[in-house]
Formats: structure tokens, C-alpha cells, sequence
């Protein structure tokens, strides 16, 4: 089981290295590793789980954040709809890669947050407000969807990580809260 002991901080090498693609069948252990990123953040948004392990809530974990340089990632995000148990985004992406994306930009008002960096970074980070992700799932079966506003935003945080990017490269060092006209501010 994956706990916060075993995700590396910033400044460690592989979280700026490009990761591997990894190659179908998938080992055992590729496997293993999707299902424990998502344990991790099945595990990380129980509130009483959290608590008793000592977990920071997260929606993404990719294997680069434990060590791993593998174009493996986890994606968990959980329904706007406080009545819905249905997630609005779940899934272990192999080899995910953004095939398009909108012109219209967007970022999150209270800017991102990431499980390798243990400080705050002030700012906006302004990504893309819809992307058509592809990937592949454990059995190797390729998938297509189209993503929008929050799901597509940690989507493209988690592709940062396979390609050696942290959040907080993408805030503007000048002027952190400046936004051009026309982005998308999610609450």
C-alpha cells in the first residue's frame, strides 16, 4: 500500500525525468502499481482511511511521484454532485498522450496543489479547458474520451508529471495572479 512516506518531494530526480512508456502485456508489477496509485487515492479521499493513515487528499498520483519512471498515472476525481456517489473521472491511464485540446484556457481560482510539493505556490496555472485524452487501460484496450474544465486540468497536472513538469513551472514568475482575457477561473 502506498502511504505519503513513499511519494517523493520535489527535488528528487525523477520527478523532472520524461518517463518510459510502458509496453503491452503490461508485467505483473504495472499492474500492481496502477492499482495501488488509485488505492492510494481511493484511500486518500475516505476521510476516516486519510485520517488514520496520515494521507494527503489527492485526485491524481503517477508513478513518477513514487519513484517510478513509467508513463503510469491514476486519476480520481470525485462527483460535483454532492447526492452522486458516481465519479466524474476514475481510471489507471497507461501511456495516456492529449490528442487535442481547446483554444479556450482555464485554471483553478485557488491555484494547484501537488502531493510531491509540501509548500504552498501561489498562483495560477493556466492549462487547457478541454482536451481528447487517449490511453490504454490494464488489459491494453485503447480509450478515448474527451475531458472538460476541472477532470481535464488534473489530467494534464498528471501528464506534467510523466514529462518531467511540476505544477508551478507553468505560473507566470512575474505576475502569479495576471490572467489573459478570456481564461476559464473553475471555483
Amino acid at each position: 500500500m502506498i502511504t505519503m512516506d513513499d511519494i517523493i518531494r520535489e527535488g528528487r530526480p525523477t520527478l523532472r525525468k520524461v518517463a518510459k512508456e510502458v509496453t503491452f502485456p503490461l508485467s505483473e508489477e504495472e499492474k500492481n502499481l496502477g492499482n495501488e496509485l488509485m488505492e492510494f487515492l481511493e484511500n486518500s479521499q475516505d476521510p476516516q482511511k486519510a485520517e488514520e493513515l496520515q494521507l494527503r487528499g489527492g485526485v491524481g498520483l503517477a508513478a513518477p511521484q513514487v519513484d517510478v519512471s513509467k508513463r503510469i498515472t491514476a486519476v480520481l476525481v470525485p462527483s460535483l454532485d454532492p447526492d452522486s456517489k458516481e465519479p466524474e473521472f476514475k481510471d489507471v491511464l497507461y501511456n495516456p498522450k492529449i490528442l487535442s485540446h481547446s483554444v479556450q484556457e482555464a485554471c483553478i481560482g485557488e491555484g494547484e496543489g501537488c502531493l510531491s510539493v509540501d509548500r504552498d505556490v501561489p498562483g495560477y496555472v493556466v492549462r487547457q479547458a478541454r482536451i481528447t485524452l487517449r490511453y490504454y487501460n490494464a488489459e491494453g484496450e485503447k480509450k478515448k474520451i474527451r475531458l472538460k474544465n476541472y477532470p481535464a486540468i488534473v489530467v494534464q497536472h498528471e501528464l506534467d508529471h510523466l514529462n518531467g513538469v511540476l505544477f508551478y513551472d507553468h505560473i507566470n514568475k512575474e505576475s502569479p495572479f495576471t490572467l489573459n482575457e478570456g481564461v476559464l477561473v473553475i471555483e
